[in-house]
């Protein structure tokens, strides 16, 4: 039986109002004001956004393990679009790769990009503060980037964010069940079914009452599905290893001058 073109417009309609999915934003998430998160940074290869990332200091950016690649990464600041000629953006190469030396392809998923200079901090960017205390049930929480917004390799024209609920150790363990959840990770949902983050959202941050308190790492084979909680790299963990890394940096420059 053939169905008719309005019938199957309501019914697609009624699919992506029951599932939470909207064809333009993050996966039930919205486009984040223009430059409202100036600490953002695309990691980019052969010109093509590939990861997400956040500017602690002018020449460093902390983002997720798993983003390494073996050439160098371009990495951009500045900038709300993609593709858009901004005049605010500002462009370096990824001079040094630096992963937590304990990474194992799951656990300990941060790194430090090393950047080939310093970023002129503006309006449109701007430093964010690793955070270092716990991170409390009442948190205010979103998560943003230039990741996939519909779960089929698309990516958006501006950045996207969403509001993250934090979930208790104990129920992000029960739900991912056979997959180890650390204590140096955080766990995160949507307010509802299928908000979160996706492919290409890797590295970038979980922000919580305006520090970065996560770097995204892992969710499920479905974004944003709540029965495999997205997966976030403690950024309070590593603080002393961000330092032990920004302090030597520091250090050298200065035997070097």
């Amino acid at each position: 039986m053939r169905i008719p073109a309005s019938t199957m417009a309501i019914i697609l309609l009624l699919f992506f109002i029951l599932n939470g999915a909207d064809s333009t934003h993050i996966v039930g998430g919205r486009d984040a004001p223009p430059h409202s998160r100036p600490y953002m940074a695309s990691l980019q290869f052969q010109g093509q956004h590939i990861c997400g990332g956040s500017l602690i200091r002018e020449d460093f950016v902390l983002t997720a393990a798993h983003c390494r690649l073996r050439r160098a990464l371009t990495v951009v600041l500045g900038i709300d679009s993609l593709t858009g000629a901004e005049a605010t953006k500002q462009v370096f190469t990824a001079a040094r790769a630096i992963p937590h030396p304990d990474y194992d392809g799951h656990q300990n998923d941060i790194m430090l990009l090393k950047l080939n200079g310093n970023a002129t901090l503006t309006e449109a960017v701007q430093l964010i503060v690793p955070k270092r205390g716990r991170l409390g049930r009442r948190s205010r929480c979103i998560t943003a980037g230039w990741g996939d917004i519909g779960d089929n390799n698309t990516l958006p024209n501006t950045l996207q964010e969403v509001n993250v609920t934090l979930l208790q150790q104990r129920a992000c363990r029960r739900l991912w069940g056979r997959v180890p959840i650390a204590r140096t990770m955080v766990c995160g949902t949507g307010s509802r079914a299928f908000q979160g983050f996706c492919s290409g959202d890797s590295g970038g941050p979980l922000i919580c009452d305006g520090e970065t308190a996560g770097v995204v790492s892992f969710s499920g084979r479905q974004c944003g599905n709540p029965r495999t909680p997205d997966v976030y790299t403690r950024v309070s963990s590593f603080t002393d290893w961000i330092d032990s890394v920004l302090n030597s940096n520091s250090a050298n420059e200065q035997k070097a001058a």
